[in-house]
């Protein structure tokens, strides 16, 4: 029997709180990087306008369950290839490149990346394939396990293989949910420790070799790839090329010490410090302390995110949540480490922090998701209720 709950009692008020947070932590970190001049125009604002734009999206996505976005899954996987495959067949006035590739739509309304919204497009028909498969399939062995895994990599292989091309940073983070899909989807031990363990050989090979024999790379992987591995490896010696960016990042955090040199002191100039490399800016104004609060905001999201996977009785929810956990997870830990020399530069943004408009749309996207999940789940008086519709949908 289902317990009737307000609007209000139904609303995620946690999420919405630390949304806003986000917002501020954004606002004012943005302020502070605009400050460098490298671009003209007021990037606050800019970020004002593009959360308005994400509450807007939130609403609508709020709007619709868990069976009507699983019905609209292929609808949405769809729309996404389409608008990848437009980025490589439209011509230069709609689709321009922009250092070396063509990632934005140029629209009426301001440029799109279509890739931030695919990503979260990929989660949502991950979440469908996993559904479907256990529906299908109630016995399960070595082989429907198999099956499921060639599922979910033909699924993956058709954005993934057009995204890869000219962004590795998205190409990653479309692997990170990947993982994390694969890990909660029930898939046996037996078949990911295997995978997992060949593709961490292979990654140590490639870095071997990036270290010691870059001659054999060089004829396989392009030389401005292996350009910036060298430039991470090594930022000292490439300060005043591609590993300016990261040398910068050092001195800035480094010179914030615990405590930080205050809002609007910024003494270290960092190139696109409003967007991809915006944790330097608040590492240098607010040190030790105030990165940490950050990264601690995210583990609450994080954790709230979990928390709602494991309350919802919905099987295909409990997925969606797991692909936004597995993509935001990623890119905080990528441009967090990026900006400390912890990983390589791949232009992944900080989420709902760093300026650009289709990364917090994205994201504003996978939240309204979120919020759907809370606004629309169901409570049983009885708990056996629950446990004997969340079998009948498992």
């Amino acid at each position: 029997m289902n317990k009737p709950k307000k609007v209000a009692e139904r609303f995620d008020w946690t999420l919405c709180l630390l949304l806003f947070l986000f917002f501020l932590i954004s606002c004012v970190a943005i302020y502070s990087g605009q400050a460098s001049g490298q671009y003209e125009g007021n990037f606050v604002l800019g970020q004002i306008k593009n959360y308005a734009v994400g509450i807007f999206i939130v609403a609508v996505v709020m709007y619709f369950d868990s069976e009507q976005i699983k019905r609209l899954s292929w609808v949405f996987y769809g729309i996404g290839i389409l608008l990848l495959i437009g980025l490589f067949v439209l011509p230069d006035s709609i689709v321009p490149e922009k250092k070396g590739a063509s990632l934005w739509y140029v629209t009426p309304l301001g440029q799109i990346q279509p890739s931030e919204f695919v990503k979260v497009f990929l989660i949502i028909a991950l979440s469908k394939v996993v559904v479907s498969h256990h529906e299908k399939i109630t016995t399960k062995t070595v082989k429907t396990d198999f099956l499921l895994l060639l599922k979910l990599g033909i699924v993956t292989i058709v954005p993934l293989g057009l995204i890869i091309v000219d962004d590795l940073g998205t190409a990653l983070v479309i692997i990170a949910i990947l993982v994390g899909i694969i890990m909660a989807s029930g898939i046996t031990w037996k078949i990911i420790v295997p995978m997992f363990g060949v593709g961490g050989v292979f990654a140590g090979i490639i870095l071997y070799m990036v270290i010691y024999a870059p001659k054999i790379l060089e004829k396989y992987v392009d030389t401005y790839q292996l350009f910036r591995i060298y430039s991470w490896l090594d930022p000292v010696s490439h300060k005043q090329g591609a590993g300016l960016q990261l040398y910068n990042s050092l001195l800035a955090i480094g010179s914030g010490l615990i405590t930080g040199k205050g809002f609007g002191d910024r003494q270290v100039y960092i190139p696109d410090s409003h967007t991809d490399f915006i944790f330097s800016v608040i590492g240098e104004e607010y040190g030790f302390i105030g990165g940490s609060i950050v990264i601690s905001l995210y583990f609450l999201l994080i954790y709230h995110l979990t928390k709602t996977a494991l309350d919802t009785k919905d099987p295909f929810s409990t997925y969606i949540c797991v692909g936004i956990i597995s993509m935001i997870t990623f890119h905080v830990f990528q441009n967090v480490g990026m900006t400390i020399q912890v990983l390589p530069i791949t232009g992944i943004p900080l989420p709902f922090i760093s300026y650009g408009g289709s990364s917090l749309m994205g994201n504003m996207f996978a939240m309204g998701l979120i919020f759907s999940i809370k606004y629309h789940q169901k409570y049983y008086m009885f708990e056996s209720d629950a446990n004997y519709v969340a079998k009948k949908t498992s």
